[in-house]
């Protein structure tokens, strides 16, 4: 029974389990906007890739489409399809187009797999840098049904979304998603795409220091997107962006493509979303991916924490989380420190923080009790040996840390604190996390950092920065609602389309056996006189007449489809694999 939830999706316990965050980037499928020129593209490319991939792909792509219920003929409906991947431990959404990198990679870490449900256009059918549902439907969704495979993606996911990124790739991201958005509008001029594709260009190149969100997204580019198994010198595809496009999974196999081993040197090698890849690497199974991402995983601020960690937090401009040796967790934007010796000896954030001990906010520390930023020194105190979060309550009274007595504590590298403490809070461990003062000042040698006006100061406790990642620690504690999903694609107007959209019905509609009394001599005719550059509906009634013994039709087509590519050259080799195909008499996934 379907459970819709209001949004227009079916729900289903491992949707259920998302957090509103990502939520918000989910829309309805809209199954009936898809034209029969967009379910001709489809079949076209399906045809194709299964009849090609069946020799260059790795064997868990066939099994994959059969587990997850994807039709060569017709577009899936993902939310039957969701149904069979629920088998497989997973759930599909659709999304509107590009998310951001962070939101589609914690999808990732739900099991769940985000579908772009537009379709590329006829002109682009070879390839497209938007996301579609042939790319993200048959590239990504058939591969999941491997087991090691589809650990390897869900860890990813978790490792992903906490990669700290900067101002530069959100600026990408944006020219990128600009770019794949003007080049699937119709009317779109060539001038405008050229301009957007050289400011890509410009943005690759000036980059500087790559984050770390830039580096594994190299890492999920060369894997989940372009990656290959096996040998170097006998690859198979597995990349959902070579499993879903017709031209690079031909292109990827010749000696035009140097094959590299692959290693976590792959997160230094970028990439151009705009070009066939130069380069591809070769991993010679799916569990050396897990290795790879794992020791990708201790190069970053998520593992390492420390001064450089927090200094990523700061260049990034973005919602963060630092974790100090206590657990305690603070999550802000983080605006400045101090540091001394190489390690920070104090943090601020700027606007609303909160603060956190295993995911979960700590009680009266929301967003409400720090509106305008949190900071807190961290450290050891000036000359005592053992730090304050490992002092015994005999250790705390006899520094005269304890509740109701005034003190001032100087810490290593110049930071006073001098307030009453009111009270501590303690971990699971009975290690105290968080000190409460009133009366409070703070300074760093002379100069005012913090001072109470009538307000209890908290002070974080912890010798070090042990965590640094992107997002909240406790999703609750911020209203993450900041998407507006698109009122729909900009292909999907075919108001001018309305007579060639009528033509191609007729002969789908033939071939599914639903109208079989019309006359696809007619139509063919017809397509020749009014569309005289439409290629892909000759091709599909060539089909027909070849599977029925019309030579007189076939020879026609074939001289209309000559004179299209000596008029158009690049529609060539999509021309010859279609009348390829059209020989086939039937292509399964056996």
């Amino acid at each position: 029974m379907k459970q819709m939830n209001g949004k227009g999706y079916e729900s289903n316990p491992i949707l259920d389990k998302l957090p509103k965050h990502l939520i918000q980037y989910i829309k309805p499928q809209n199954y009936e906007t898809y034209s029969p020129i967009n379910q001709a593209v489809w079949r076209y490319v399906m045809r194709k890739n299964v009849t090609y991939l069946s020799k260059v792909a790795h064997k868990s792509y066939l099994e994959g489409l059969r587990k997850t219920g994807i039709s060569i003929d017709k577009i899936p409906n993902m939310y039957g399809m969701n149904r069979i991947l629920k088998d497989l431990g997973w759930a599909a959404v659709a999304v509107d187009g590009f998310i951001p990198p962070a939101a589609f990679m914690e999808f990732q870490a739900y099991n769940v797999l985000v579908i772009a449900s537009d379709i590329r256009q006829l002109e682009n059918i070879a390839y497209t840098p938007a996301p579609d549902i042939i790319h993200e439907g048959a590239g990504h969704a058939p591969i999941i049904g491997n087991p090691e495979y589809s650990a390897y993606l869900r860890r990813f996911g978790e490792i992903g979304c906490k990669a700290i990124s900067s101002a530069k790739d959100f600026e990408l991201y944006e020219a990128v998603r600009h770019l794949s958005i003007i080049k699937e509008a119709r009317g779109t001029a060539l001038e405008e795409i050229e301009k957007a594709e050289k400011h890509i260009e410009f943005l690759q190149e000036n980059m500087g220091e790559p984050s770390e969100m830039a580096l594994i997204r190299n890492l999920h580019w060369w894997t989940v997107e372009y990656g290959l198994i096996g040998t170097v010198e006998d690859p198979k595809i597995y990349g959902a962006g070579l499993l879903s496009s017709i031209g690079e999974s031909q292109w990827c196999m010749t000696d035009k493509v140097e094959k590299l081993p692959y290693s976590i040197e792959a997160a230094r090698t970028s990439f151009d979303i705009t070009k066939p890849q130069p380069q591809l690497f070769v991993t010679p199974d799916f569990a050396f991916l897990s290795q790879v991402l794992e020791d990708f995983a201790n190069t970053m601020a998520l593992r390492r924490g420390g001064l450089s960690g927090l200094q990523k937090l700061i260049t990034s401009k973005e919602l963060g989380t630092i974790e100090l040796s206590t657990g305690l967790q603070v999550s802000g934007n983080f605006e400045t420190l101090i540091e001394h010796d190489g390690k920070p000896i104090y943090f601020q954030t700027k606007g609303k923080s909160a603060l956190a001990y295993r995911e979960k906010e700590l009680v009266g520390q929301d967003i409400n009790q720090h509106e305008t930023g949190f900071g807190s020194p961290i450290g050891r105190l000036k000359g005592i040996n053992i730090p304050i979060e490992e002092m015994s309550p005999r250790d705390l009274k006899a520094y005269k840390i304890y509740e109701g007595e005034v003190v001032s504590l100087d810490f290593t590298g110049g930071i006073n604190v001098t307030g009453k403490i009111v009270t501590g809070t303690r971990n699971l461990q009975g290690r105290i996390i968080l000190i409460t003062f009133e009366n409070c000042k703070v300074t760093h040698k002379g100069n005012i950092l913090f001072e109470s006006n009538n307000e209890l100061y908290n002070m974080a406790i912890g010798e070090e920065i042990v965590s640094a990642y992107h997002g909240p620690a406790d999703l609750k504690s911020f209203d993450l609602l900041d998407h507006t999903l698109s009122t729909g694609s900009l292909n999907n107007d075919n108001t001018n389309l309305s007579e060639l959209e009528s033509y191609y019905k007729l002969i789908r509609d033939f071939r599914e056996g639903k109208n079989t009394i019309i006359s696809r001599t007619k139509v063919f005719q017809e397509i020749q006189l009014k569309y005289p550059s439409d290629w892909l509906l000759p091709i599909e009634i060539y089909e027909l007449a070849v599977k029925s013994g019309e030579k007189t039709l076939t020879d026609g087509i074939k001289t209309h489809l000559e004179t299209i590519k000596q008029k158009q050259p690049n529609l060539g080799q999509l021309i010859d694999d279609g009348l390829e195909l059209a020989s086939i008499e039937a292509i399964t996934m056996a």
